[in-house]
């Protein structure tokens, strides 16, 4: 069934496995903020299931849940527009993912190419929750009946067998029950890189503090780590074609470009034949301004755990008036007797 036939509304979370990156705030937080309008429901939350995927340590998993929380809502994820929850709180989103367990087919499983790359040479010793994690990345979404979903291209593989899991669902049964989700990618720096290598993507898992900008970084840290940053002996170029082949250089560029919503382009043609002396320290005057209200806010938020989780608890309440009737009529129509 056609998304467009759907109330618009859209879902997207982010694990709560490590800290909060530059790469999380660019690539998905900036565009959930963008997105909060009263034409689009919004509905954002810590995944906080998937990421036991792999063995989290409890305390740290509490703490990292809620750090996204204050995360989203210190960048401007207003909760009485949107719904902020962590996933484990509605019970619907493991419900519904057993249902599609037994929709999805062992094929699609082993053509996703995440459990490849996590697993690596160890697959047999993964988790189960490792390999199956896509069908409930599918129920995550198709328990609102989300009709877009904000991702990284490195996810757009989840939201297509989203799409197939709705798809075969529908047909199977003989309704239309479930949208056929849209993936939204757009915007530069929706994938940042690491500052030490431009062809890894920035991530919290890497060796060097370094490699990246974290969301609780202070002014000074933010500037260091701007400044710091790999570059090549060349400067910004004329035009957008004098990039490539230069990672490093590129993703600063992208990075630029997304802080101060200017395109690429425009970012370039602004700084066209500068130094890197130049334009590093620009950089990490813009990142400073953007990035240290942001990091100030978290860090007063995290200062107060209990409200915190007053927040949470209330977007979960708001999160299961949506889904519970979904998993009912799920459950309807599978044809699964309840009292």
């Amino acid at each position: 069934m056609s998304a467009s036939t759907f109330t618009p509304r859209v879902f997207s979370g982010i694990k709560p496995s490590g800290g909060l990156t530059l790469g999380n705030y660019l690539g998905a937080i900036k565009r959930w903020v963008d997105m909060q309008s009263p034409d689009m429901e919004t509905i954002y939350c810590a995944v906080d299931l998937h990421a036991i995927t792999v063995w989290q340590d409890p305390k740290g998993l509490k703490g990292g849940t809620r750090e996204i929380a204050a995360g989203l809502l210190a960048a401007g994820i207003d909760p009485e527009h949107s719904i902020l929850f962590n996933q484990s709180q509605v019970k619907e989103h493991t419900e519904l993912a057993w249902i599609f367990n037994c929709v999805a087919r062992v094929g699609w499983m082993n053509r996703m190419t995440q459990f490849k790359d996590k697993a690596g040479k160890n697959a047999e010793k993964a988790s189960l929750g490792l390999y199956a994690y896509p069908s409930l990345m599918a129920a995550d979404i198709l328990i609102y009946h989300a009709t877009h979903v904000p991702v990284g291209e490195d996810q757009k593989q989840h939201v297509e067998l989203t799409r197939d899991i709705a798809n075969k669902f529908n047909n199977d049964f003989g309704v239309d029950f479930f949208p056929v989700t849209e993936p939204v990618i757009e915007g530069p720096g929706t994938r940042v890189m690491n500052l030490r290598d431009g062809t890894k993507k920035m991530s919290k898992s890497g060796e060097s503090d370094m490699e990246r900008i974290n969301m609780l970084d202070d002014a000074d840290t933010i500037a260091k780590k701007f400044k710091k940053a790999k570059t090549d002996p060349d400067g910004i170029p004329m035009d957008l074609d004098g990039l490539a082949g230069r990672p490093e250089a590129k993703n600063l560029v992208d990075i630029y470009s997304g802080l101060s919503d200017m395109t690429p382009a425009e970012v370039v043609a602004e700084y066209a034949g500068a130094g890197w002396g130049t334009f590093k320290p620009a950089l990490a005057d813009l990142a400073v301004a953007k990035l240290a209200p942001i990091s100030d806010e978290m860090k007063r938020l995290m200062d107060d755990p209990a409200e915190i989780d007053r927040k949470l608890a209330q977007g979960a309440d708001k999160a299961r008036a949506i889904a519970t009737p979904i998993l009912e009529k799920t459950y309807d129509i599978v044809g699964l007797l309840r009292g």
